[in-house]
């Protein structure tokens, strides 16, 4: 009898450790899940994207900018690639596509291409992002016209890393453009913009 009841004792403990072990095991699990599945904000990159050989594409999806001379918005989409040819500086092209609705005249598309200049600032550098000084210069025309017209323009920007390879970007500055059609001989104004930028290692 007593054998019986030790036997049946000790297959009740058995149980009881393999119940508490499995749970643990599923508790672990979620936890895992959890986290893995958890968004990522930021990424710690440090100088790794912005270093000598290394290429940059992306663009502003969503510029938005105001012309002082013909009271004139625009909104435009801005893909870019550059070579980052020393560390924190980059060279590279970009087109300009984009829709400008002007007060008294007909609306019209725009284009252009510009290359650019892109200076990452030490100043206020963190592990996650950058402050940068973009400059381009290049041509443009409209669907309004046949003049093609000298564009410049100047940005200060920042780049916050949400991964070790993707950064968003947020834009401000100041646009110049000479012999526009339908704004007189020079526009100028002012854009803010939003857009990405993954960054993609050289060749070792």
């Amino acid at each position: 009898m007593c054998y019986y009841l030790n036997l049946t004792h000790r297959m009740f403990m058995r149980k009881s450790l393999l119940s508490a072990a499995f749970l643990s095991i599923f508790a672990l699990g979620v936890h895992a899940q959890k986290i893995e599945t958890r968004p990522q904000h930021s990424a710690n990159v440090g100088l790794t994207p912005i270093k000598q050989g290394n290429w940059m594409v992306g663009g502003s999806l969503a510029n938005i900018g105001y012309s002082f001379e013909g009271k004139a918005f625009n909104i435009n989409l801005q893909p870019r690639a550059g070579y980052f040819v020393s560390n924190g500086i980059a060279i590279g092209a970009q087109a300009n596509l984009g829709f400008t609705a002007v007060k008294g005249t007909d609306n019209e598309w725009n284009y252009g291409i510009a290359p650019f200049l892109r200076y990452y600032l030490p100043q206020g550098a963190s592990s996650t992002g950058r402050f940068f000084a973009q400059g381009d210069i290049g041509i443009a025309g409209s669907s309004v016209g046949k003049d093609v017209s000298l564009a410049l323009g100047a940005n200060l920007g920042y780049a916050h890393f949400i991964t070790q390879t993707v950064a968003l970007e947020v834009t401000a500055g100041y646009n110049y453009t000479k012999s526009n059609v339908n704004l007189g001989d020079k526009a100028s104004g002012l854009g803010v913009g939003l857009g990405f930028q993954i960054y993609l290692p050289g060749k070792k």
